[in-house]
């Protein structure tokens, strides 16, 4: 055979796989299509790569809606704290941030995706570089190797797809992988973007009555058909020319996608103040109120939030924002104050995949062995990264999700290559 084991993709799963599968004294190739190397890794975490989270596995687990528990097995062999090691002896040092997010102390993506690569040199990992796979190639349930884009055929008893999903294409995430899986007889669920922004339709976002209004610990819930909360999340948000976006609203993404097949357009409710109950934020309201009794509602509540939300929300709640204390009625003012709880709005979708962070769907995960992530339908064929059917929140996790599945992967096609010898 040419090679013991083959790697298609050169991002962070891809990487971490050749490392793992070269570290069991293997000869393996590893196959980029594209002029560089950990591309993905460069862009993640706005250039900065936040490698890992340092929560407990079980809250790990959590923050990955997306089939998270199919990791328990792999957790078991490499979890988070061995890739804080893992890349600490590579002498990138790691630092934590809010939320157990690890960064380099660098703050150089770069330095991480390099490290990785100069390890996979020390290891005397083959690299092709520009190289499509035109197919994976299959012979009586088993994998046999790869046939190039350019006609040449190379063979390895174990290949590991880590192609990614669809999300950013421009990193090389195009989707290839799918088609080789289902020549391997493998199920592909339903692809979607996740981790994405939202889009409303609503008129307020329409006439960009809020845009570029930044909240700070807000939170964020979205609502199934029947009128109750399915998902809550307290983080920051954005309102945009098309939506909502930032860190609250692309954790709900995925769930505002499965509420849509069922309904037209999802309603959404933000709460401005998420740590105060009802009856602390009224009473903060009309504090403020009768400490300037004769000020315009606009100026007497502008310590509140922000002026253009400030302003939007008063007029909602059918307030003349000149008017002052005296001037109102107490009814309207109980509106405003439930509004700053319950700011409900309608959601339509998403946007695209290639403004998605993350792909939801991929490889059924029920046809994959969650100790080896090789196939049970075919021996000698591994998954790892965003091709499976798993996704979690931005925070570190899906970074997390690539490197536990690649290592699991390339430690198992390692052994799987070794049987064959």
């Amino acid at each position: 055979m040419d090679f013991d084991v083959i790697v298609i993709g050169g991002g962070p799963s891809g990487l971490m796989a050749a490392i793992s599968a070269a570290e069991q004294n293997k000869q393996v190739l590893l196959i980029e299509k594209g002029p560089k190397l950990g591309r993905k890794l460069i862009l993640s975490g706005g250039g900065r790569c936040n490698v890992t989270n340092r929560r407990p596995v079980d809250e790990i687990i959590q923050h990955i809606p997306g089939n998270g528990r199919f990791l328990y097995s792999a957790f078991h062999q490499f979890d988070n704290e061995d890739i804080i090691t893992f890349f600490e002896k590579l002498g990138v040092q790691l630092k934590e941030e809010d939320h157990g997010r690890m960064f380099p102390v660098s703050n150089s993506a770069r330095s991480v995706a390099e490290a990785m690569i100069q390890r996979m040199e020390k290891l005397n990992v083959k690299v092709y570089m520009k190289t499509a796979v035109k197919r994976v190639c299959y012979e009586n349930g088993a994998t046999t190797g790869v046939i190039l884009l350019d006609g040449q055929e190379i063979t390895a008893r174990s290949v590991i797809v880590a192609v990614g999903g669809k999300s950013v294409p421009r990193t090389g995430s195009t989707g290839d992988g799918y088609a080789w899986a289902k020549e391997a007889g493998h199920t592909i669920t339903e692809l979607y973007p996740t981790e994405v922004p939202i889009t409303s339709n609503e008129e307020f976002i329409q006439k960009k009555r809020l845009q570029g209004i930044s909240l700070r610990d807000i939170a964020l819930s979205v609502f199934n058909s029947k009128g109750k909360p399915i998902i809550t999340h307290q983080m920051d948000m954005i309102f945009t020319h098309f939506g909502i976006s930032g860190p609250a609203a692309l954790r709900c993404s995925m769930f505002v996608l499965k509420e849509l097949k069922n309904q037209n357009q999802v309603t959404m409710q933000l709460d401005l103040f998420p740590d105060e109950s009802p009856e602390t934020l009224k009473k903060r309201v009309f504090a403020l109120l009768e400490a300037s009794p004769k000020k315009a509602l606009k100026n007497a509540l502008a310590s509140l939030t922000q002026e253009k939300l400030l302003l939007f929300l008063l007029e909602k709640a059918n307030l003349d924002i000149e008017n002052s204390y005296r001037q109102v009625s107490p009814k309207k003012l109980d509106q405003f104050v439930w509004s700053l709880k319950n700011f409900l709005f309608t959601v339509n979708g998403t946007l695209s995949f290639d403004k998605a962070f993350v792909t939801g769907g991929g490889v059924s995960i029920k046809e994959i062995n969650p100790r080896e992530m090789q196939s049970k339908l075919m021996s000698g064929l591994f998954f790892c990264g965003e091709i499976l059917d798993i996704n979690g929140y931005t925070g570190g996790y899906n970074i997390t999700c690539a490197l536990v599945t690649g290592h699991t992967a390339g430690e198992n096609a390692a052994f799987f290559a070794e049987q064959g010898n």
